[in-house]
Parts: C-alpha cells; sequence; structure tokens
C-alpha cells in the first residue's frame, strides 16, 4: 500500500511485512470469500474475548481484549483507575478469562462512582480532566527528545507488531526510551487495553512514574489513552495519528508533551513542545 502524508490518509505497509509469527493465542485462522475473484482462503483474525477483573472475588469490570499478558492489563487498568493495585493473578479456582487484582485499598462505591461518571456521555471535558486531576500529578519531568527520535518511534512499533502484522485488526502501544529503544510491545483489539498492558508491565518492573520514557501509540489518541499516560506519569506520548481535542487539552493540564502524525521524518507538537528539540 502506498504512504501518504496527508492527515486522514494514513496507509500501513502490507501486513505481510513482518517476518515473525504472533503468539498463538491471539489470531485464529477463519475462512474469507475474496471478491471479485470469489477465491475462498484461510485467512487470521485478531482474537477477541472477555476478560473479568476481580478484586476481592468480587467482579470490577469486564473488558473486551486479546488474550495474553492478563495479569499486566488488570494491573494497568486498576491503576488508571485509581484503585492501588499491588499484584495480580490467575484465581485459584483457575477460572477462564478471570483475573483476581490485590488492592488492599479497595472501595467498591469509589468504583461504582468512578464508571459511571467515565461512561456517562454527559459528562464535560472540564469535570473529565478534573477527575484526572485527583489520580495524576502534574508531569514534571525535564525529559528533552530529539524530533528524529519521536519521528521514528511508530516504524519501530509497527516492526513490533506481529499479530498485526498477521491480522491487520490489533492496537499496539509502545514503551521506549528517551533515545528511542523499545522496551516492551503490547497488542490488543482495544487500543486502551494494549496501553493498560503496557502501564501494567512497567509496574511490575518498578519502572512507574515514567518520568524518563515516551510512550508510542499505533492509532489516533484519544482522551482515555492520555489519561492513562498521566497517571503513569509519562512525559511525552506519541501516535502515528491525530489526537482528539480533549486528548489535547488534558495533555497540557498536565504539562505532558503530545505528539501525532509521527512518521516519515515529520511529527505534530500539540502541548508542551519544549521537549521535543530539532
Amino acid at each position: 500500500m502506498a504512504r501518504t502524508d496527508a492527515p486522514g490518509a494514513l496507509r500501513w505497509p502490507p501486513v505481510t511485512d513482518a517476518p515473525q509469527t504472533p503468539p498463538p493465542y491471539s489470531t485464529r485462522a477463519t475462512r474469507a470469500l475474496r471478491l471479485p475473484e470469489r477465491v475462498e482462503s484461510n485467512d487470521l483474525v485478531a482474537v477477541e474475548e472477555p476478560l473479568e477483573i476481580r478484586i476481592a472475588g468480587e467482579p470490577v469490570a469486564v473488558t473486551m481484549r486479546t488474550p495474553g499478558h492478563d495479569e499486566e492489563l488488570a494491573l494497568g487498568f486498576c491503576l488508571t483507575e485509581g484503585l492501588r493495585p499491588e499484584a495480580a493473578r490467575v484465581p485459584d479456582d483457575l477460572a477462564a478469562n478471570v483475573v483476581e487484582v490485590a488492592a488492599p485499598g479497595y472501595d467498591p462505591a469509589h468504583v461504582r462512582r468512578s464508571f459511571y461518571t467515565t461512561s456517562s456521555c454527559g459528562v464535560c471535558g472540564k469535570g473529565a480532566i478534573e477527575a484526572v486531576r485527583v489520580e495524576a500529578p502534574l508531569v514534571e519531568s525535564d525529559l528533552r527528545v530529539d524530533a528524529r527520535v519521536v519521528s521514528g518511534l511508530s516504524e519501530k512499533l509497527l516492526a513490533a507488531q506481529r499479530a498485526f502484522a498477521a491480522t491487520g485488526g490489533l492496537h499496539a502501544t509502545g514503551l521506549f526510551s528517551a533515545d528511542g529503544e523499545l522496551i516492551c510491545v503490547r497488542e490488543d483489539v482495544g487500543r486502551h487495553n494494549a496501553m493498560d498492558k503496557v502501564v501494567g508491565w512497567a509496574f511490575r518492573e518498578e519502572l512507574l512514574p515514567l518520568e524518563r520514557h515516551l510512550l508510542c501509540v499505533s492509532g489516533r489518541l484519544s482522551f482515555e489513552l492520555v489519561q492513562k499516560a498521566a497517571v503513569a506519569g509519562c512525559p511525552i506520548v506519541v501516535a502515528v495519528g491525530a489526537p482528539s481535542s480533549l486528548a489535547v487539552e488534558l495533555a497540557a493540564d498536565r504539562r505532558m508533551t503530545l505528539c501525532g502524525w509521527a512518521r516519515n521524518g515529520r511529527v505534530a507538537v500539540y502541548s508542551e513542545p519544549w521537549r521535543i528539540a530539532g
């Protein structure tokens, strides 16, 4: 597929470019009728299954995700929802698609209020940003990164997306060092799940807050992704696509550097541009 620099017309390389085989739990074989040739062939699609997250045996949330790194996903979700987890594991009864999270300060009333707010279509942008301030302090990191490093992150992320290469149906989040080294990458059918998996991994590795790191996402930047990056304390968040208006507002409010359209040697910086040199 041809590439283009025009916003709104992003094209990735063919999905057959990546040489690595995806994890078997992330894809499933199916049959597809290809038109106009009317030829049936085998195809791989991304796996999507529910995951129930429990605290103290009580269901807290169900998210549709791609299996794999489920404990990281549960930890990242709980962290970015302000639930202060300590650990995550498969439950003693070995129930499928369930993760049990240890969170000693768990308050069921807080969860009900929080989830009601984030799922209500009538909540205003100001209210949403104020809610994030409770869990995400200002990002005070003095990290500065060369623009060439930032614009090259999406290519490195794409090269590591094994399941996307096979299916074309998954999002990804990558955690990078200040010099552009890929430290961790996670894929999922949900863009927010991919971010949660990376945040959960960083939590386990005792890397939080991510004050000397960058996060890069494979698609656009929504408010929810910036919220999760803010809670993780990441100073620079990069996307191959565009941010939403509320994502830009939240990044500016938390003093985060938000970058979009990072590809082909170019990048658009929407907030705190002083962190991007060159």
